[in-house]
């Protein structure tokens, strides 16, 4: 009997958490892969993603709320359900009356559950919505949020970026949730702000064109269209797009070294203007994302990530995890099978 009962011990003892190694730091000078690999790319992003949420605990715009949309195109899933558990417990530690670390967090927590309801089952799930609605108690009365000043462009710099994360959020939430009592005030107060508010650079028209195709009364179909013809002109002769194209952006070198707007095409760059083409309209066979395909296909590093320099400084280049994130996306929306 006492031997029975050991075996159920075993059983009930909960499985150690999965080991995802992490990379080494981000160089400029990465080799490129010798041939396109997305078992490596899910390893790089598990390896940053996971290990994020564990050592940092919590959630940012550059590597682990990024991780939650793209991750999941990739074969495995043990990653990405561990960082979604633990988004979930958040809200619920919230609901039980724990507090939040800031209003970013919320934001950016509901958009991660957003998108992965959508992505998964197109069903919104109780902690979903309990993030959502926690989001409309933090809007302020011009319509916008208090986001994180940390001088980390294009992510984490401005209150711009936050409002049209949140319309992402709304938009993407399954079941028509926009259209809810509970949102219905904050949607408009937040539709208001965007009308009145001008995208302070490309990157963010990018932004809001993307929220356009989810949330109705963003955009005209005459300022999509302009929108798309921008970003199709900053597109570079290799097929690819450089962050720092899209917008004026400071380092914090202590030399102050600009960035280059005719820099190289990038990871980050590509990957995001790319998506959001296509979930604009454009099609996998427009030479203009026919020839950005070619290059996310050719410019994957030995790691599994595809570069990008910091807008700031040379010492960690974090949004080369959004930017691999958004390189995945990318190449799922063009009918890529990402998941073989």
């Amino acid at each position: 009997m006492r031997y029975v009962y050991f075996a159920l011990l075993l059983c009930a003892t909960p499985s150690p958490a999965a080991d995802f190694p992490q990379p080494a730091s981000t160089r400029a000078d990465e080799p490129l892969a010798k041939k396109l690999s997305y078992t490596k790319a899910a390893e790089y992003l598990d390896g940053v993603g996971v290990n994020w949420t564990r050592e940092r605990d919590c959630i940012t715009c550059h590597t682990n709320m990024p991780y939650l949309t793209a991750r999941p195109l990739l074969k495995g899933d043990a990653g990405w359900k561990e960082v979604r558990k633990y988004l979930e417990t958040d809200v619920t530690n919230w609901s039980a009356g724990g507090k939040p670390r800031g209003d970013a967090y919320i934001v950016a927590t509901a958009f991660a559950l957003a998108y992965n309801d959508a992505q998964q089952t197109n069903t919104l799930h109780s902690t979903t919505k309990a993030a959502l609605d926690r989001m409309w108690t933090v809007q302020r009365a011009t319509g916008d949020w208090k986001w994180l000043k940390c001088d980390w462009p294009p992510l984490e710099h401005d209150d711009y970026y936050g409002a049209v994360l949140a319309a992402l959020a709304v938009g993407y939430a399954p079941g028509d949730y926009a259209k809810t009592e509970a949102a219905k005030t904050g949607v408009a107060k937040l539709k208001t702000y965007l009308k009145k508010t001008p995208a302070p650079d490309l990157h963010h028209t990018a932004l809001l064109l993307w929220a356009s195709t989810k949330l109705d009364g963003l955009l005209t179909a005459d300022e999509q269209a302009k929108a798309i013809k921008s970003l199709k002109a900053k597109q570079r002769k290799g097929g690819g797009w450089s962050l720092p194209s899209l917008g004026e952006y400071k380092r914090r070198d202590a030399d102050k070294t600009p960035n280059d707007p005719n820099a190289d095409s990038d990871g980050y760059g590509t990957g995001f203007v790319t998506f959001v083409l296509l979930q604009a309209g454009e099609k996998p066979n427009d030479p203009a994302i026919t020839s950005a395909i070619k290059w996310l296909k050719t410019n994957q590093r030995a790691s599994g990530r595809w570069y990008t320099r910091s807008l700031n400084n040379d010492k960690a280049h974090y949004i080369t995890n959004a930017g691999t994130a958004f390189c995945v996306l990318a190449l799922s929306a063009a009918g890529e099978k990402v998941n073989e």
